[in-house]
């Protein structure tokens, strides 16, 4: 992820895909007044359940851009309060590590959830 802005990525993106702000803002149901300000990144990003609605709209992955808006997924949250101690003792062995090798353990995690 860079250091691109939630409001300036999302733009970026919309315009890409050349869709409008009208219809951006009708899609999500907020005002284009509201959504042209949080593109400026005069307002916050708004809440999850819209931030995941405009990954969907402009292709990109919820969690991506639920940490561009600062925030992890409720789904997330609620996983890492189940078990505090280790999901935090198993991220902090994942710094410094690459995407690559984080994707890697997930798969190994995954398969051995699955056995």
């Amino acid at each position: 992820m860079d250091g691109e802005k939630f409001g300036a990525f999302v733009r970026r993106e919309r315009e890409a895909k050349e869709i409008g702000l009208r219809e951006m803002a009708k899609l999500i149901d907020v005002s284009p007044t509201y959504l042209s300000k949080i593109e400026r990144d005069e307002f916050p990003p708004p809440a999850e359940d819209r931030v995941k609605a405009i990954a969907k709209i402009i292709g990109c992955d919820a969690d991506d851009l639920l940490a561009r808006a600062g925030r992890v997924a409720t789904d997330l949250s609620d996983i890492i309060k189940r078990h505090p101690v280790e999901l935090a003792a198993l991220l902090r062995t994942t710094k410094g590590l690459s995407a690559g090798d984080i994707a890697g353990l997930a798969r190994r995690a995954q398969k051995a959830k699955d056995e």
